[in-house]
């Protein structure tokens, strides 16, 4: 085991470099805007290109970014005019807030409903379990995230169209996880009221914000989670040791949880690190944009359109980092949940 996880290693460190190399490239031979603005002020020219580092040979300034990043030094994002690590640190606790909640609500849910439905194969309730999975795959996460945002925020009325990332912040302006503020906070400019309101991760304002995000986020978790669980669990539902179990009057529940969910928990776990991760990960994208969540998809985003190299890559390679820990663990947890699987060295 400890040979495999050394090659897996390895390999994910190559794998995360020649994403880099590939992004460094790309961001290289796509025409930079800014500077073709400058292009009509010739004196601007050299003096923009010196600040971005584009004076030098692209193999100097590649390996000069590497010896770089694995120092520490992650470089200078000029859409935000701040270090690179400084916009990470402010916005991915953003993308977080209703991530963390999305993914887990939608992998417990998933995988109950799943589960459920397998066991009431061919009933309504699994015809309608079904028809929600096909939908929440099927709709795209942007286009839903605009309609409810139509319904709930300009029909209704229920929510602010915009996100009011303040909300979450202390009168320092530091993200905070409860406190009282008055109607001098900045989360409440242009508002009179009395007293004292809660701002905060969990106050009632910024969790009533984040409802809509969450939701969005969790429909294509929750779809492709059961449309697998469902799957992985009616390859057991029949079989010889769950029928000898409910003869020897082995309770449902037990069943459930010991005799099916246990021997279908191994190929769920391939698509809760692979397929389930990728829908988060690329959907931070869409639904921070839609709306307006100042987290790491939405800076990633703003980096790519105003070609701020250093910023795109370390967003790039973020999520590539977790993708490839992920799947390590994933195949560390093969072994735990089925002693059958074995990587070579295993006794």
């Amino acid at each position: 085991m400890k040979w495999y996880i050394l090659q897996r290693i390895a390999w994910s460190a190559v794998a995360a470099l020649l994403i880099l190399t590939v992004g460094f490239i790309l961001l290289d031979v796509v025409p930079d805007q800014n500077l073709q603005e400058a292009q009509f002020q010739a004196a601007h020219v050299e003096a923009a290109e010196e600040r971005r580092g584009l004076d030098e040979p692209l193999v100097d300034r590649y390996v000069s970014f590497l010896v770089n990043f694995f120092q520490g030094d992650w470089g200078w994002s000029y859409e935000y005019d701040q270090t690179v690590w400084t916009t990470i640190v402010e916005t991915l606790p953003y993308s977080i807030m209703y991530g963390a909640p999305s993914i887990i609500l939608s992998t417990f849910l998933g995988i109950l409903i799943g589960l459920y439905s397998a066991i009431h194969q061919y009933t309504k309730t699994d015809y309608v379990a079904t028809f929600a999975a096909f939908f929440g795959i099927s709709i795209p996460n942007w286009w839903f995230a605009i309609i409810l945002l139509v319904i709930f925020g300009t029909f209704l009325g229920w929510i602010d169209v915009g996100f009011n990332a303040r909300l979450a912040e202390n009168a320092n302006g530091n993200l905070t996880w409860l406190a009282s503020a008055d109607d001098s906070h900045q989360a409440f400019v242009g508002q009179e009221f009395e007293g004292q309101r809660q701002v905060g991760i969990l106050s009632p304002a910024n969790l009533k914000q984040l409802i809509l995000p969450i939701f969005v986020s969790m429909t294509g978790g929750i779809a492709t989670m059961m449309r697998y669980a469902r799957a992985e669990a009616l390859e057991y539902v029949d079989a010889e040791f769950v029928k000898t179990a409910r003869a020897k009057g082995v309770s449902s529940w037990r069943i459930v949880a010991r005799h099916i969910f246990r021997p279908a928990a191994v190929p769920l776990a391939t698509i809760l690190v692979g397929r389930f991760l990728g829908i988060f990960l690329a959907g931070s994208y869409l639904i921070e944009v839609v709306f307006g969540i100042p987290g790491l998809g939405l800076a990633s985003y703003e980096a790519i359109i105003e070609q701020d190299q250093d910023l795109v890559l370390v967003t790039l390679l973020i999520p590539t980092f977790l993708v490839l820990v992920s799947n390590l663990a994933q195949d560390v947890a093969y072994v735990i949940l089925d002693p059958r699987i074995s990587y070579g060295d295993r006794a």
